[in-house]
């Protein structure tokens, strides 16, 4: 299978990249290459100042190279989302899409944009989105800032569209490891709200869930949930983790009485994935090499 990678080079993309390559795919990928990240020999790359996000101009050798696959990391708002469908919409068989779990409404709930009840708990792929759309965008955002065009339910109506180009959507959690989230930020700084719940996910975990979205046509028109199997409250998760207290509160207001945990049953049993590292492992792990 011949896979386009539309920002690959720092993070996750990376470990996706690797997994794609073992299993024996041919992989280009697009960017800036401003990030020297190592990918396997023979991965052919792209570079152009286009790959910059939002990747509002797909260049011709792209649409060249005829991939069966894209997977788009970076795509961040209708524009760009539309660009990549109307770039391969005659190529390739399908696009899957790196989306986020901010589009559900419960995290708008969370963050004080929607009104009304708390969302019910586990989010299943059919849970209610935001009504309110670009959730970082403020009045003083200027126009050309990437908050101002950032909202992935635009994104996924974009990549959805068109029945000619299948999409896969996959909901990201929030990723941890090395080189991002690597203190835990994300369970210590909300260390006084014990009985609240995020659903977390380890680099190499997502990276293998996407990577097996890709590659399993089974995923063609398909939205996934991505992450743990089950979402500990903030004390659960802290009882196995040592102390670090040096790690920041948050302190921005929210609604925490709202939970954001995903049921990630559906790529489970139709895709068959599971995790590469049990994520209270990775986890654990994280959490003492940040001490």
């Amino acid at each position: 299978m011949r896979v386009l990678v539309i920002g690959g080079t720092r993070f996750i993309g990376p470990r996706v990249v690797r997994r794609l390559v073992d299993h024996g795919h041919d992989v280009a990928v697009f960017s800036r290459g401003q990030h020297s990240a190592p990918l396997p020999a023979g991965v052919q790359r792209f570079t152009s100042p286009l790959a910059a996000m939002p990747v509002y101009r797909i260049p011709d050798d792209l649409r060249a190279n005829e991939p069966d696959v894209v997977l788009h990391m970076i795509a961040m708002g209708e524009r760009d989302a539309a660009a990549a469908r109307d770039a391969f919409v005659d190529i390739a068989r399908r696009i899957v899409v790196a989306s986020s779990g901010d589009v559900y409404r419960a995290y708008g709930v969370f963050m004080g944009s929607e009104t009304g009840e708390v969302e019910p708990m586990p989010l299943s792929e059919s849970s209610a989105l935001r009504s309110t759309l670009y959730p970082y965008r403020t009045a003083a955002t200027p126009a050309d800032a990437l908050e101002y065009v950032y909202d992935k339910i635009v994104v996924e109506r974009e990549l959805a569209a068109d029945p000619r180009l299948p999409a896969t959507i996959l909901r990201l959690p929030k990723v941890y490891g090395p080189e991002d989230n690597a203190t835990l930020a994300t369970v210590y700084g909300f260390r006084h709200h014990p009985n609240w719940r995020w659903t977390h996910g380890y680099v190499e975990n997502v990276a293998a869930a996407i990577a097996l979205a890709v590659v399993d046509e089974r995923a063609s028109g398909r939205i996934y949930n991505v992450g743990e199997e089950h979402t500990p409250t903030v004390a659960e998760r802290l009882a196995s983790l040592p102390p670090n207290p040096a790690v920041p509160l948050f302190k921005q207001e929210a609604n925490f009485a709202q939970d954001i945990a995903y049921d990630t049953g559906a790529i489970r049993s139709e895709l068959g994935y599971r995790e590469a590292v049990a994520e209270r492992d990775a986890m654990g792990e994280m959490a003492a090499s940040a001490l």
